[in-house]
């Protein structure tokens, strides 16, 4: 493999870059000009001269503690830091003379006189920060008498030293050595200023200073295990365990993260083709150096036993899995395919395309449903997350994505978190809300639970809106009642960039008192005068930027939830600029991506309808077959379809839609009716329980593409390995499409490209060569937009003028009554992704081993509910089992759970209530009652065996 790594990349200039007026100033009789406020540390390092450091990095602030890094300064008395001394006009620095010298000698002599000297047998040994600048220094001896020290179990009485501290192992991912540790505070500034958790403290003063966890160890305390603290240590101090293991890697390659929609780069760095570390790039324009502990650490699942890497067919779903070769998979999965179209039409088979594939293997999935089966049979999991997002933020703006780049969040001033947890489904990104939070901005959230970013160390909502699950609509309609009728509008803004005609029709009817606070107080639950102070400080307190997740879009109104936010950013003007904006959290790695490859049943890509005859033109003169003008079926269509006979074959590409869809039994169902199912995917996932077909897929480890993230940010995939399995995805999907008469050549992931450029205007200037140049682009990238576009509707809307909408409330056909008296919500947490296919098969098991479901102590009471208790939860459409957490995080009437863990079953529970627009299951409200049990349910225990049984794989013939 080839290793690809931005220019300059891992080049520390020791602290942050600064924006201001150009300052001129000498260096070593060297010329430089930079920004004002910048350190002579960083001018030095820009004019590639180097000065000694220890506890600077260019990712945090200044501190000024180690003392190496002195300089002279002509008419300046003293050695200052060349860190915490900014420049200048007309300075002239020193940083090399005699006296420098003796005194940064003198200082490392110090540090290596407390430092174990086991160099040679150190996992950092050629990548220690204290080992480099020992040699920067010209240290060759030590004068100092061995004495009491950090590191020898003994002093020099003999008598056990008190300062001595074991290693720190707890953490699955890296251990912390206390005998190397130098006290150079980068990782609890780190943990601070980067991550923001604040898990780290500096304690004790002078010799008896140390780093500490707050906790007996690190698994004990707030750590969330981002890997900011292993990333900033200088020493050996914090260290991955894979690197103690294996060894320092010897090459990198650059690639995108493939859990949540950040979209983090990372260098993959490998000794040969093994797999050592994930470092994140500081290049990264959406993490910029940041991590998770996801995408940090947990993808041990690449190489995990489960993974299957022969293709295996089946003519029941009784039957043992048979291992096979591509060709006879192949050939085997073609056969069925087509006679299911020739005895029941062509429109009898369809795909589900990826939110974890690439662009360009998306792309080829609905290629394959409209080209080869000749039909627009084509949906992805956006369908059951942010299809509302689509619909709605189309209709308002005129594009189906968000409006800002992540950076835009560090000029918000009022930021607005509607349905959506960060802090455990972004992380990335909550981190740099976090910052922005503690540097004054305020926040309001909406949310039925009690989110970390509510109230947590050094950040706190000036609002919390804790309305109940459904009312989603209610409460904004409410703000946006009293935006309008307290005169808060942007009346400017309305009438340049918006209709005002439509706006005035929206006045009126938003006017009503029946969509004031006062009268939604009893339907939402969230008190009056809370809903007016957080209306009024978003109109008027600034920059205003919005949020939101699932918690908007997986309802019955999801649709008309997101125009009702669309509605509150154009009322106050918070459009086109830094700061502000409408911006949905996309779940998965490449949701976006998917949605913009035309994976939807009525849009080709680029969110283009397929009635539009002039745009079935474009793919007809590309792919040489008419296209179908008919929409197709949507996933819960397609499983209707099956049970009625009318859908036969199903081929689906890395969705798990029996664990992450709504309504299990109906799903079970749908797939058990079909004539042909076929999965691929890395591992035996749920849905192949129905199987006939099993496709081995292949990591974003190994293969090449595109990611589109949160903020339509297409960041490059690199081939880190060579496929367990053979072959890539796209290649995959290619051989299918052969095998059933196609002509497909394609022979790299850059050619498809190229066809998704000369035939989508968002992504007409999108090349290879020019996302290896920049790094990243925005679309819409084309002619107009050459570079991308960070801020979109900055000059007016994609659509001409913004569209106001009536978003009349109407309340879920899920009801609460005497039988379930509960709400049940759904969510993520932090350790775990999605269906939890991934993270499961990781250490990340070791902080959620399995899905629990939280209820107020107050309902535990009344059901005689204690921590830890199984307990039975129970819909009109099923039940299941799990143990119960007591917690005020969920008010009274309200309980939770995650979805991570198939034998949860979390989706047994919800129901087949949907979004009127776009069928985004509601996941978030149903109806539940809550006992005591014994253990797993009946079902559960069916769902085991049947698992078992579907696993069974017939030993492969000599």
């Amino acid at each position: 493999m080839t290793a690809f790594v931005m220019p300059g990349e891992t080049r520390d200039l020791g602290t942050p870059a600064r924006e201001g007026r150009p300052v001129h100033l000498t260096i070593d009789g060297v010329a430089v000009t930079v920004p004002e406020g910048t350190s002579v540390m960083r001018a030095a390092a820009e004019a590639g001269l180097a000065i000694p450091k220890l506890c600077a990095s260019d990712s945090l602030e200044a501190f000024g503690s180690c003392r190496l890094c002195v300089v002279e300064i002509e008419g300046r008395r003293g050695l200052p830091a060349a860190c915490t001394t900014p420049v200048h006009p007309g300075m002239v620095v020193h940083t090399q003379s005699e006296k420098l010298r003796r005194v940064r000698l003198g200082v490392m002599e110090l540090y290596i006189s407390d430092h174990p000297l086991d160099c040679l047998t150190c996992a950092a040994n050629g990548d220690c920060e204290l080992q480099d600048m020992a040699g920067a220094v010209g240290l060759r001896e030590v004068r100092y008498v061995t004495g009491a020290n950090h590191f020898e179990v003994r002093d020099t009485s003999g008598q056990r030293n008190p300062e001595w501290r074991p290693v720190d192992e707890s953490n699955p991912y890296f251990a912390f050595d206390p005998s190397k540790c130098i006290v150079c505070n980068r990782c609890v500034r780190a943990c601070e200023e980067v991550q923001g958790t604040f898990a780290l403290t500096l304690e004790g003063r002078g010799f008896e200073s140390r780093v500490a966890t707050g906790g007996a160890d690190f698994m004990a305390s707030d750590c969330v295990s981002c890997g900011a603290c292993v990333q900033a240590c200088p020493t050996a101090t914090l260290q991955e365990k894979s690197v103690i293991a294996q060894g320092l890697p010897t090459r990198s390659v650059l690639t995108t993260c493939a859990y949540c929609g950040v979209g983090c780069s990372f260098r993959a760095e490998l000794q040969g083709d093994r797999l050592v570390r994930m470092v994140p790039s500081k290049e990264g324009r959406a993490n910029h150096g940041h991590s998770c502990v996801k995408g940090r650490f947990a993808y041990g699942y690449a190489s995990h036993p489960d993974r299957i890497t022969r293709p295996m067919i089946r003519d029941s779903i009784e039957d043992p899995w048979r291992e096979v070769g591509w060709a006879e998979a192949l050939a085997f999965a073609a056969g069925r395919l087509r006679a299911i179209q020739q005895a029941h039409g062509r429109r009898s088979i369809g795909v589900i395309t990826s939110s974890r594939c690439t662009n360009e293997e998306t792309f080829l999935v609905q290629k394959l449903a409209r080209a080869v089966f000749r039909n627009n049979n084509t949906d992805t999991c956006a369908r059951v997350c942010h299809s509302p997002t689509g619909y709605g933020l189309g209709q308002a703006f005129g594009t189906s994505a968000g409006t800002q780049d992540f950076d835009s969040v560090e000029a918000s001033d009022v930021i607005l978190v509607i349905g959506a947890n960060p802090t455990d489904a972004h992380p990335v990104f909550a981190s740099r809300m976090k910052k922005r939070l503690r540097a004054g901005a305020r926040l309001i959230v909406i949310d039925p639970r009690r989110i970390d970013l509510v109230r947590s160390p050094h950040v706190a909502a000036a609002h919390h809106l804790a309305l109940r699950p459904g009312t989603n609509v209610a409460v904004v309609s409410a703000m946006a009642h009293v935006i309008v009728t307290e005169g808060l509008i942007d009346e400017a803004y309305i009438r340049t960039r918006c209709d005002w005609d439509e706006y005035l029709a929206y006045a009126a009817f938003i006017a009503d008192p029946r969509h004031g606070p006062e009268a939604t107080e009893l339907l939402s639950g969230v008190p009056a005068a809370e809903l007016r102070a957080a209306a009024r400080l978003y109109a008027t307190g600034g920059n205003g930027a919005i949020y939101y997740g699932l918690g908007v879009t997986e309802h019955s109104q999801g649709s008309t939830a997101v125009m009702g936010i669309a509605n509150l950013a154009m009322l106050t003007g918070n459009m086109g600029r830094k700061g502000v904006g409408v911006n949905p959290l996309r779940g998965q790695n490449n949701v976006q991506g998917a949605c913009d490859m035309g994976s939807f049943p009525h849009e080709l890509p680029g969110y283009r309808h397929v009635k539009n005859a002039d745009v079935r033109a474009i793919y007809e003169a590309a792919w040489g077959v008419p296209i179908d003008p008919e929409p197709g079926l949507r996933i819960p269509n397609m499983l209707d379809a099956a049970l009625e006979g009318r859908f036969r074959g199903l081929y689906c590409q890395g969705e798990d839609i029996l664990q992450s869809d709504p309504d299990t039994m109906h799903v079970a169902a749908g797939l058990k009716a079909m004539d042909c199912v076929i999965v691929q995917d890395l591992f035996l996932n749920e849905t192949a329980q129905y199987a006939h077909v099993f496709l081995p897929g292949s990591s974003f480890l190994e293969k090449d593409g595109t990611f589109t993230n949160a903020e339509r940010r297409i960041n490059r995939v690199r081939a880190v390995m060579r496929p367990r399995n053979g072959h890539a995805d796209w290649e995959v999907t290619q051989m299918l499409a052969n095998a059933m008469g196609a002509d497909w050549r394609y022979g790299h992931p850059s050619q498809i490209m190229e066809e998704i450029a000369r035939t989508t205007p968002s992504f007409a200037a999108v090349s290879y060569d020019l996302l290896d140049q920049e790094g990243s682009v925005q679309w819409p990238c084309n002619a107009e937009h050459p570079e991308g576009t960070p801020l979109m509707h900055v000059d007016g809307f994609v659509r001409g003028r913004g569209r106001f909408i009536v978003t009349e409330y109407l309340p879920t056909d899920e009801k609460t009554g005497p039988r379930f008296p509960l709400l049940l919500t759904t969510g993520r947490i932090l350790s775990q992704y999605n269906v939890g296919a991934q993270t499961r098969r990781t250490p990340n098991a070791q902080w959620h081993g399995e899905d629990r479901l939280e209820i107020h102590p107050h309902d535990a009471e009344l059901r005689g509910v204690q921590e830890g208790d199984w307990v039975r939860l129970a819909s009109r459409s099923g039940e299941t089992s799990l143990r119960a957490t007591l917690t005020d995080r969920v008010s009274p009437g309200v309980v939770y759970t995650t979805f991570h863990h198939p034998d949860t079953q979390a989706n047994v529970i919800t129901t087949d209530v949907s979004d009127w627009a776009t069928n985004c299951p509601e996941y978030k409200v149903t109806a539940v009652q809550v006992s005591l049990s014994n253990g797993p349910t009946d079902g559960q225990r069916a769902r085991a065996a049947r698992a078992g049984r579907s696993r069974r794989i017939l030993p492969a013939a000599e």
